[in-house]
């Protein structure tokens, strides 16, 4: 049976992508066959994260684990500690997991249909389409942010998301071509995050512009339609902060399950809806000492909430065999999450 042609909008947009693409540490060059295993990698890492962020990571990553058979043999430990930073910290297990299933149970090769690979811990319908077209040349519609938007305006979606999802993912699917679908997957993504982006697009210079409906009407930036933001919300907590005699910090791993789960964390108390006092500090305090507030705080944004912190200090803690003492200069062998950083940052700047 003879492959789908692309169309028109999808030949122009191809033509414009082997003059313009993007260099990236992940993407193989014109003519070259993708690796599957960096071609997921680098689609995890770039989940909820920018491209700029992703490529020393990944760079570390293939350094410490070059094939999935060396990232499914590390420990979690390991895993987690150089994910440190990226956050959304459960892609990182699921990573390992998926390592694992893949080594396990399919040789060491990824399955080559979106529907295999959807059975794969951490892969939702995105990254399935992603890594089938362009690491396997299947015809998968893929939607992300970018081309949510790009769609958006070429029809002047007027539904809102994330109500228009379908919609849009519908209307993604005319443009997919059988022939070159991982030029095409790449294509359309290069064209959202370089063209067509979120305020002031460079409608002169998108190959698309002749069939653009917001661009015939002027009002590009009103799409993608969106649905009025909930209220974040609050949360508060309080860390303890604590020094031993040697200047060491003392932390508690998190547990495995839930947020930021199996990292590493100052000690803290439960993250709840109301401002802690002095008084809850008093109580919840894991060792006797003269603790000190110090001035000022961590506020930590996180996806669906805001976390406040207020830090408790100690000096010349005895080491408690209940936590892990680690030096200072030592703090990059651990998982410490993002968050964490900050309060510790804040605790050695207070102390200072």
């Amino acid at each position: 049976m003879s492959r789908k042609q692309p169309d028109s909008s999808a030949t122009k947009l191809l033509a414009w992508y082997d003059r313009h693409r993007r260099h990236l540490p992940w993407r193989s060059g014109p003519g070259e066959s993708a690796d599957p295993y960096h071609v997921w990698l680098s689609e995890i890492m770039l989940q909820q994260t920018t491209v700029v962020t992703v490529g020393p990571y990944y760079r570390d990553f293939l350094t410490r684990w070059p094939h999935i058979e060396d990232l499914a043999a590390a420990p979690l430990d390991d895993v987690l500690t150089a994910w440190a930073g990226l956050g959304y910290y459960a892609r990182a297990r699921n990573l390992k997991k998926c390592a694992e299933t893949v080594v396990a149970d399919h040789g060491g090769h990824f399955p080559r249909t979106v529907e295999g690979l959807l059975k794969l811990p951490g892969i939702g319908p995105y990254t399935a389409a992603a890594v089938a077209a362009i690491a396997f040349d299947v015809p998968a519609t893929i939607l992300d942010g970018n081309v949510e938007r790009v769609m958006a305006r070429l029809h002047r979606v007027e539904t809102p998301l994330p109500k228009a999802k379908e919609e849009l993912r519908a209307l993604a699917a005319r443009y997919t071509p059988d022939v070159r679908p991982g030029d095409y997957a790449q294509a359309i993504m290069d064209l959202g995050a370089t063209m067509c982006t979120p305020t002031k697009p460079k409608c002169p210079s998108c190959p698309l512009r002749a069939g653009c409906a917001a661009h015939a009407a002027g009002d590009m930036e009103s799409y993608p339609k969106k649905s009025p933001k909930a209220a974040r919300p609050q949360r508060y907590g309080i860390c303890f902060f604590m020094l031993d005699k040697q200047g060491r910090i003392a932390l508690e791993k998190r547990p495995e399950k839930g947020l930021l789960g199996g990292m590493v964390q100052v000690p803290t108390s439960d993250w709840l809806g109301a401002p802690l006092d002095a008084g809850d500090a008093a109580k919840l305090a894991p060792l006797k000492g003269k603790w000190r507030q110090l001035d000022g705080g961590v506020t930590h944004v996180f996806t669906h909430f805001a976390l406040h912190l207020t830090v408790f200090a100690v000096t010349g803690a005895k080491s408690d065999p209940r936590y892990q003492w680690v030096a200072i200069d030592e703090l990059g062998t651990v998982a410490l999450p993002t968050v964490m950083r900050k309060v510790v940052e804040h605790g050695l700047a207070k102390l200072a």
